[in-house]
């Protein structure tokens, strides 16, 4: 049977970091922690990063409260008499973003004075963009930057790329919007440069560079900047570093006027600084609680909830409830060594989810012994006194004693003889 395309991409985007930023998958087994989570930060926080390896940044000042903007904004108006005030989530399109609250646009250029009266309207609001999603991201920090006078924007990328086995860098003398317009109206001034992760950039790569930047100032200096990037990608363990735009200021220096930066998680360990910075308010909160007990949880936007063990049964879980009907309501594997208060936390989550209208949990025990999973279900069906159908579909290692505890609980669990089974019994339990 052939997976259903739109959950296969709509999934395997979000588990591998995709959304929004680029990633790739960690290779390994169908376990929860095939999957990652890759850490985004904010504008502010990139930019102090940026800035540790002489990368040229616009100043800037983050915000939390509208007094702390109301400071930010005398220390960076420079006498112009006119800041930057930009909202900080993890989504892109802010400038063209619209609060709930009727404001338009997450990014201001204002005068010193109207400062206080924007932040008071920002802050504590939730903004809505194109990538962030119809629930928006709530706004818990503004950047009062530096009003910059750039010029001759451009498009700068480093990423991971599978064709070269390394690094790719991505340049075009143009920018401002996004690489797929780029790609579109100039595709002949796009450059890809691959570089040798073993070797490094070579002066001659970061000049190769430099001219398809199309730089108007110092060539040299340019080059330093291109290396500077580079050396962050590598160093900070970055899954992708996107510079849109980078910019000249009127003495042609290049300025990463905005700059979206990914790391990989498999990284933590040597990047405990970075990853100090995950902002769990940006995040599904039912993500943040799958990753507390090592689940891997995804959310969808249908009605049957999926319990499985293992990307690829998930996948085939959400195939099947598809072609019967139905519509899976999240991708949550509980790998394959999950414990009985494991899946009692899975139940919850399950369940934060008021759009769940049934369960399907398909577990094949192999290392996961299906009387475990068993014991988990009948304690989160106590626990949680669930009032949704619950559909079960157990194999594997130590069924026969699974089956007899759900049986012996006295719970209303449908128990299903296979996957085609259950997820016929799920769609039907929602229909009823």
């Amino acid at each position: 049977m052939a997976m259903n395309l739109k959950w296969v991409a709509q999934v395997t985007a979000r588990a591998v970091g995709r959304a929004p930023v680029l990633g790739g998958a960690q290779q390994g087994s169908n376990c929860a922690k095939t999957f990652n989570r890759f850490l985004n930060v904010h504008e502010y926080q990139g930019a102090k990063q940026m800035a540790g390896f002489g990368i040229n940044v616009p100043p800037g000042i983050p915000a939390f409260t509208v007094q702390e903007a109301v400071d930010a904004a005398k220390k960076m108006d420079g006498g112009s008499g006119e800041v930057v005030v930009k909202s900080q989530i993890l989504a892109g399109g802010r400038g063209l973003g619209t609060f709930k609250s009727g404001l338009q646009g997450g990014v201001h250029m204002c005068k010193t004075e109207e400062v206080e009266g924007l932040a008071s309207e920002m802050l504590g609001g939730t903004l809505v963009t194109k990538q962030s999603g119809p629930e928006g991201k709530p706004v818990n920090c503004l950047y009062i930057a530096k009003k910059m006078q750039l010029q001759n924007e451009k498009y700068f990328a480093i990423l991971l790329d599978r064709g070269s086995g390394g690094p790719l860098v991505i340049a075009c003398s143009e920018g401002g919007t996004s690489i797929e317009d780029l790609a579109e109206k100039y595709p002949d001034k796009i450059i890809k440069v691959p570089i040798d992760i073993n070797a490094g950039i070579t002066e001659d790569q970061a000049a190769q560079v430099v001219d398809g930047l199309e730089v108007s100032g110092d060539k040299a200096a340019a080059m330093e900047q291109v290396k500077g990037l580079y050396n962050l990608f590598v160093e900070s363990d970055c899954t992708m570093v996107e510079v849109n735009p980078l910019a000249e200021d009127p003495e042609g220096n290049l300025i990463a006027a905005d700059a979206k930066l990914g790391f990989d998680d498999n990284a933590s360990f040597r990047q405990k600084d970075l990853f100090a910075l995950k902002d769990d308010t940006q995040i599904d909160q039912r993500e943040v609680a799958a990753s507390k007990w090592d689940l891997n949880y995804i959310g969808l936007d249908g009605e049957i909830g999926c319990m499985v063990n293992g990307a690829g049964l998930a996948m085939a879980t959400m195939d099947i409830i598809k072609l019967h009907g139905g519509t899976p309501a999240n991708f949550l594997d509980v790998g394959g060594s999950a414990e009985k208060q494991q899946i009692v936390e899975a139940f919850k989550i399950l369940t934060m989810d008021e759009h769940v209208k049934a369960i399907l949990v398909n577990i094949f025990g192999g290392i996961m012994k299906c009387d475990v999973i068993a014991a988990g279900i009948v304690a989160a069906a106590k626990e949680l006194d669930l009032k949704v159908p619950l559909v079960v579909r157990l194999e594997g290692t130590n069924v026969e004693t699974g089956k007899q505890i759900m049986e012996e609980s006295n719970m209303k669990i449908i128990t299903a003889v296979d996957l085609d089974d259950a997820a016929k019994k799920a769609v039907a339990a929602i229909q009823a």
